[in-house]
């Protein structure tokens, strides 16, 4: 199957950094009441923490169309966020000041999971990447779901940009992934034998008080519960458009390639739960400059490194790449990305410049309109 006869849809978000401190402010409310309706079918919301906005996407069906979407987006948030004293950042996690405890964006179901969960909503701004890929079949989004969760440690590893939490280097390349970790559903999906399993494990979770409904559900990948697509949400919000792009496109072509297997009938790959949480575990430890954990069984070690990792993925997907003219496009996006390095490595590299927190917050801004 080609990519391209797969819509796409994106939602980011992001957070909002004043524009002389850089630390984190709560702003959103009066961000969003000033930012202009925006071209294309796209829009911007509140998210659950008053120092995050998030930005959805309209459903696109090729790649070109998505980047100038994204764009406007984050240019028409960016506009009206300066007009209020800050700075539009795409980090997974806010580099410098404290954006909680609560209060939350004031919605009624905000306030029901700040009830339920308590201190877990502390420093909630973690800012992530969805991605949505249409699959109108229930039951088969279930299955694409179970093809993907091998492949969810090298997505982490591409998209992770958040090394720095609160004026302090954590040694993580996505310190957003355990900070979000706390919630009780976070984390790799198990392998689901149907879409019955999959509604049993959401009514069980909702009996018992883990989730207040399936919108909850925060495994890395998932069946959407409000539009017919499978929604992979590993990813830390992306620093450029292109980062973004580069990810959704090879998301894309990952979608269409097992849609492909699964009508030749072709199982999805073995992937323990324990061990294919060690591997998320290790990707947002060590990022795209460290060995990862391979989940496929086709080598004999235990550890590869991450380039090992993304030459799989190359391997698989391509198919789907060349049959939609897409190929060379993300060939050239992953061999700049290799030599710039991921978000997580360009903020450490901003840092070490000066030393300065406030250095990476402005590259995070500046680059979030590229």
């Amino acid at each position: 199957m080609r990519a391209s006869e797969l819509t796409v849809g994106v939602e980011e978000e992001f957070f909002l950094a004043d524009v002389t401190t850089r630390h984190a402010v709560l702003r959103a409310e009066t961000v969003l009441e000033g930012t202009a309706p925006v071209p294309g079918g796209g829009r911007v919301e509140p998210e659950l923490a008053r120092a995050q906005v998030e930005s959805v996407s309209a459903v696109c069906r090729d790649i070109g169309s998505l980047r100038e979407e994204l764009l406007r987006l984050r240019r028409s948030v960016a506009a009206a966020a300066e007009s209020n004293g800050c700075r539009l950042v795409a980090s997974g996690v806010v580099p410098l000041g404290d954006p909680g405890p609560p209060p939350v964006t004031d919605r009624p179901r905000y306030h029901r999971i700040a009830e339920r969960f308590g201190p877990l909503l502390d420093q909630q701004s973690a800012c992530a990447c969805h991605v949505h890929v249409g699959v109108p079949d229930p039951e088969e989004a279930v299955q694409v779901v179970n093809h993907l969760r091998m492949w969810l440690p090298v997505l982490l590893v591409l998209s992770s940009n958040s090394p720095f939490w609160r004026g302090r280097d954590t040694g993580y390349a996505s310190w957003r992934t355990p900070l979000f970790a706390r919630w009780p559903t976070a984390g790799p999906p198990p392998y689901l034998s149907g879409r019955a399993e999959y509604e049993e494990i959401v009514e069980c979770l909702r009996e018992t008080g883990a989730i207040l409904d399936g919108g909850m559900l925060f495994w890395y990948v998932r069946p959407s519960r409000h539009v017919p697509t499978v929604e992979v949400r590993v990813a830390d919000v992306m620093p450029t458009v292109d980062d973004t792009v580069l990810f959704a496109a090879l998301v894309r072509a990952l979608v269409a390639t097992v849609l492909t297997d699964l009508r030749r009938g072709r199982a999805a790959p073995a992937a323990g739960d324990h061990l294919l949480r060690a591997a998320c575990w290790r990707a947002a430890r060590y990022g795209l400059r460290g060995d990862g954990v391979d989940v496929s069984g086709r080598v004999d070690e235990r550890l590869i490194p991450a380039s090992g990792q993304i030459k799989q993925l190359m391997e698989y997907v391509s198919p789907a790449l060349e049959a939609s003219g897409e190929d060379g496009a993300v060939r050239a996006g992953l061999r700049a990305l290799r030599l710039r390095g991921t978000g997580a490595d360009r903020q450490r590299a901003a840092y070490r410049r000066r030393n300065r927190f406030e250095d990476v917050v402005d590259l995070l801004a500046d680059q979030a309109l590229t």
